[in-house]
């Protein structure tokens, strides 16, 4: 049913925990599911130079979590941005049709991070 690397991630998630002073924090969640997960970014010269999350879910949304924050991990911002809910199934060998709405989370946590991080970043500049 799952892959290799998505029990993998699973059953050692990357990039597990809180950034106290993070720079961006996105919170998304499915009410049908009930996953919720919040992504932290630090970002350094436009960089993210350190990504932690905190996820409430299946293992499919742990793992999802786990994958998206080692995509992420030193890209631009403007990279980071690019990753889409399929890239981080592909980059998970493939998730079971029913479980496809945990890749959505996990993209979309990232996202939802980033444009928090815009925004501080707005306000500083104002």
């Amino acid at each position: 049913m799952y892959s290799e690397k998505v029990m993998e991630h699973f059953s050692n998630p990357r990039n597990v925990g809180e950034i106290e002073d993070a720079d961006g924090v996105g919170t998304v969640g499915n009410p049908v599911c009930g996953d919720l997960m919040t992504i932290y970014i630090k970002v350094k010269d436009n960089r993210i130079e350190d990504i932690k999350f905190k996820t409430f879910g299946c293992g499919a949304a742990i793992a999802t979590s786990s994958m998206v924050t080692e995509m992420a991990m030193g890209k631009t911002i403007e990279e980071a941005l690019e990753i889409t809910r399929n890239d981080v199934a592909n980059e998970l060998e493939g998730l079971p049709p029913v479980k496809m709405h945990c890749s959505n989370l996990a993209a979309d946590a990232l996202h939802a991070a980033i444009e928090d991080y815009k925004k501080k970043l707005a306000e500083k500049e104002t």
